[in-house]
């Protein structure tokens, strides 16, 4: 837990380093001292195309102040770097959709049973039912039918978005196992490693503070990334 509160003000100094915005939303300190759990939200130029390397398991090796006998500790803590839903342009093919006019039904005078004024909108793909009836005009009632179809798709992208958040933190928390660690910091040897690049740098306490060393490592995960997923392109398919 004190190791976890290190890390959240590492990327808290990270981001004031990159001068991106960070507020906290949820920190929930340990009884004895440290960090049970946080969350925050950051925004910025490439915010989550950078931190989005930082999901996983974190490993830390030093010597407790509790420890008497000097013997070195093994912990981990879990880091999971989710995007915010981003507003989803809803392109709306009208082949996709099966529009029913009809008499409006209830009160509303005689216009009620003298035009084909309510709308009735279907979007195939989805099965999704939007209806209007509100005005007098069938047109103002097909325009209100859209914008209702178009909320509900909307919400419907949001909660598919949500399920796939979901999924990415089960998949990047783990069952917070030693074995899935992607970096490791050695406190008694000064080091970090990072395993998926494999990659160490030696000024654990400089890189502790959230700025160039931390950069660089990010930037490192970023190019290594972006190389994989070149060669995923250019390489034949089996």
């Amino acid at each position: 837990m004190l190791f976890t509160a290190e890390i959240f003000e590492m990327y808290q100094q990270y981001a004031a380093f990159k001068r991106w915005h960070f507020e906290t939303l949820e920190y929930v300190p340990s009884e004895i001292g440290g960090l049970r759990h946080a969350s925050a939200t950051i925004g910025g130029a490439e915010a989550y195309k950078l931190l989005k390397h930082e999901g996983g398991v974190h490993r830390v090796q030093r010597v407790p102040e509790t420890e008497r006998q000097g013997r070195i500790h093994t912990s981990t803590m879990t880091v999971a770097v989710l995007p915010q839903p981003t507003e989803i342009n809803l392109v709306i093919n009208p082949k996709d959709l099966r529009i029913d006019t009809k008499r409006a039904s209830g009160a509303g005078g005689q216009h009620v049973n003298t035009t084909d004024s309510a709308v009735r909108i279907v979007h195939l793909p989805t099965g999704i039912i939007s209806e209007c009836q509100q005005e007098r005009s069938q047109l103002k009632n097909r325009e209100l039918a859209m914008r209702k179809l178009r909320a509900k798709l909307y919400s419907m992208h949001l909660e598919e978005e949500a399920s796939k958040r979901y999924q990415a933190r089960k998949i990047q928390v783990g069952t917070k196992g030693r074995s899935e660690k992607i970096r490791t910091y050695n406190f008694p040897q000064n080091r970090v490693t990072d395993h998926r690049i494999s990659k160490s740098l030696h000024d654990l306490d400089r890189f502790m503070r959230g700025e160039d060393l931390l950069d660089e490592l990010v930037q490192s995960l970023k190019e290594c990334a972006d190389y994989e997923a070149l060669v995923e392109v250019i390489s034949p398919k089996a």
